[in-house]
């Protein structure tokens, strides 16, 4: 049979790069290889390879007839943690000069347990992302009305200019306070900017906070300005190696950035910061996709891959989007699909305490060296794949097809000397009592992240995937009650698999801040609905120009709009979708308000309602959609309960609850939908494992995904 390959989407995680390929029928393969930091094209040919021996096909052949390709990597979120970005100068208001290294003290505890929270001596600033020199302030000032209580002064601001441009920058972002509210002193910095460059013959591009990031909250506003600068338009040069790979290869698809809200944007998008976390969201947007496919409306998706253990909520049919993310402990201003991350991964280092003597997992890992069992990744400290492989859970003769060989002894010598003697047990029982520690830590997390949103497991279907996914899904979901659980056979490869869901979608959001007071008349309230359509117009004009430069018409843009909406006088809002591109008068107001006040009884509670307070509309947001080809779930043929005997590779010892037991090996690729396999096994296949404990089976069902059921 031959096949046209159409669509093409890449996971570039810490540890592997995941590249799915689908074809005209819309059927699909996943590859898998290393990931390759320095250089990510590497690892997404390699994985593209690898997808493509399933189909009998080599690059060459592929790459011309793709008219679709979606990318989601590490690079940008590294270069910042690495704090290797460009030189960047930053104008700001006069007096605010300081602000950025001061920062907020949210910041200086973010990501730290709740006792850490509590104690001050714990807390620590941030490693500011440019020298205080590269920052200068501009008397002027905007005040939050959007009125100039103090005029710019230009010649104060062109010796500023000229002073950031003597230190080399590579770049020069404009943030001034309240230029959400009104651009009109940044707009004016940027003309004399211009014209300054263009005077000493020394031009560097120029952001400006107003354009791009137009939202309330000075430091989360400069931060995110910064990063654009800093890491984002750095990062360019690994997405353009990609886009060079393919085109070499015959390639003439343009390649798309998996983008924070949930949907994809061109490489070419002026804020690329919205890219900054692309592989998680992969993986929601992916379980929604599937759920919706599938008739679920309450999903639980859980990614375990080599860095890190994420979660995210679908709940009745939607994600949740947060307006203020903490990413890398910064506060920033992008739209974030909700996702809760634990650094435990299969890579997570483990240590012994020496203080209290106690097991510690992560949060640091070997990410691609994968841990002391790979002689070529250098690595000395015994990680959780090390555990899997003295375990019998990893074969390794079959790490990623056998492509990269395991060494047990390596791995069971560093446990012994490293864990298991300072903990004065056997090799085996101190792996599994890693294991356990780390299962436990995972399922209290998962169940944090569902309780503290006011529900409970019994309400929600677990999805599963990452490459570590599966060996864990057995142990989080212990007791856990979940309605259903579910493993695709393509876990390893989900994230990209939900890239390949996205669509291309690009979003402008804007502080707007309309109060609508109790008893506010119809005249007031169609005045508020001439505001908010004019400033929608303003952001569809926006979300127009990015797609023009991907040669897409208006014509083919959907339109959808979103306000922000809180109770007056509390702090946090919900994004409430509205059911026109623009609003057509005061019921259409109305209505948007039960729809807040609907979601906000489901989020909180229906006696925290507070009607008589009135409303405050905080944001705007546009969404210009342009419909893409999606992958179709496999429909298979049930066949027997019994697997082929093709699928069965054997029996290998597994050491499970303290005992070695002679435990049954199957070969993933080869089941066939409507086998059912009984634990305690093993289900191998290049990319993942998949361990079914004693009192579980799996069921195989006609999509090629696994129902992990209780005896």
């Amino acid at each position: 049979m031959r096949r046209v390959p159409k669509v093409m989407a890449i996971d570039a995680g810490g540890t592997m790069t995941d590249n799915f390929v689908i074809d005209d029928a819309g059927e699909f393969v996943v590859g898998k290889a290393q990931t390759t930091p320095e250089d990510e094209s590497i690892g997404f040919i390699n994985s593209f390879i690898d997808a493509l021996r399933f189909w009998g096909m080599n690059p060459e052949d592929a790459f011309p007839t793709i008219e679709s390709g979606v990318y989601s990597g590490t690079a940008m979120i590294n270069r910042l943690l690495e704090r290797k970005g460009s030189r960047v100068g930053l104008l700001v208001t006069a007096g605010m000069e300081d602000a950025l290294i001061l920062e907020r003290g949210v910041q200086t505890h973010l990501d730290f347990s709740y006792s850490d929270k509590l104690h001050i001596a714990t807390h620590y600033h941030n490693p500011p992302l440019i020298s205080r020199e590269q920052i200068k302030g501009v008397p002027e000032r905007i005040d939050l009305f959007g009125e100039t209580a103090i005029p710019l002064n230009e010649e104060e601001t062109r010796k500023r200019i000229q002073e950031l441009l003597a230190l080399n920058i590579d770049s020069l972002c404009i943030c001034l306070l309240h230029a959400y509210r009104n651009p009109v002193h940044e707009m004016a910095v940027q003309e004399i900017a211009e014209d300054v460059m263009q005077e000493n013959g020394h031009a560097v591009p120029i952001y400006l906070s107003s354009e791009l990031y137009p939202i309330r909250g000075d430091l989360p506003r400069l931060n995110t300005l910064l990063i654009n600068a800093y890491a984002a338009e750095p990062s360019r040069e690994q997405i353009q190696k990609i886009r060079k790979k393919t085109k070499d290869q015959g390639a003439t698809f343009e390649l798309r950035i998996m983008a924070t809200h949930g949907g994809t944007i061109s490489t070419e998008a002026k804020e690329l910061a919205r890219t900054l976390i692309s592989g998680p969201i992969g993986g929601l947007v992916g379980g929604k996709h599937l759920a919706s496919q599938l008739g679920y409306r309450n999903v639980v998706c859980t990614d375990i891959g080599g860095t890190s253990f994420d979660i995210g909520l679908i709940t009745e049919g939607e994600y949740g989007i947060t307006s203020y993310p903490e990413i890398a402990r910064f506060v920033l201003s992008l739209p974030l699909v909700q996702i809760k991350s634990v650094g435990s991964g299969t890579g997570s280092y483990v240590r012994i305490n020496p203080t209290n003597n106690r097991v510690e997992i992560g949060p640091d890992s070997a990410g691609a060296r994968i841990g002391v069992c790979y002689k070529d990744g250098g690595v000395e400290t015994p990680t959780i794949t090390d555990c899997h492989v003295i375990l019998g859970y990893i074969d390794p003769d079959y790490f990623l097809g056998g492509e990269v060989k395991l060494d047990p002894e390596r791995a069971r010598q560093a446990i012994e000397e490293q864990i298991a003697r300072p903990l004065g047990l056997e090799v085996a029982q101190a792996a599994e009592g890693v294991i356990s520690i780390l299962e436990e830590n995972l399922k209290t997390t998962l169940q944090a992240t569902i309780v503290g949103k006011g529900y409970s497991p019994m309400n929600y279907t677990l999805l599963n995937y990452g490459g570590g996914g599966p060996l864990h899904v057995g142990g989080i979901s212990q007791d856990m009650g979940f309605e259903e659980i579910l493993i695709p056979s393509w876990a390893a490869g989900f994230s990209a698999y939900g890239c390949s869901c996205a669509d291309y979608e690009y979003r402008s959001d804007i502080s707007i801040d309309l109060p609508l007071e109790p008893g506010v008349s119809e005249e007031e309230k169609a005045g508020i609905v001439d505001l908010i359509n004019g400033q929608a117009a303003f952001l569809q004009g926006k979300v127009m120009a990015e797609f023009e430069k991907s040669g897409i018409s208006e014509e083919q843009i959907e339109y959808a709009m979103y306000l922000r909406i809180q109770s007056l006088g509390q702090l946090n809002d919900l994004e409430v979708r509205c059911s026109r591109e623009m609003l057509e008068g005061p019921e259409d107001l109305d209505r948007i308000i039960n729809d807040f006040e609907e979601l906000y009884g489901k989020v909180y509670a229906l006696a925290a309602k507070s009607p008589e307070l009135g409303y405050l509309l905080t944001t705007l947001v546009i969404a210009g959609c342009v419909d893409v080809e999606k992958p179709l779930l496999p429909a298979q043929q049930i066949q027997s309960k019994v697997p082929p005997l093709e699928a069965a590779k054997g029996v290998r010892p597994v050491y499970w609850q303290g005992k070695w037991v002679d435990t049954q090996i199957f070969e993933m690729d080869r089941l066939k939908p409507g086998n059912e396999i009984q634990g305690l096994a093993v289900i191998e296949a290049p990319s993942t494992t998949l361990v079914v404990p004693p009192e579980r089976h799996v069921l195989l069902d006609q999509n090629n995904i696994f129902h992990m059921r209780t005896k």
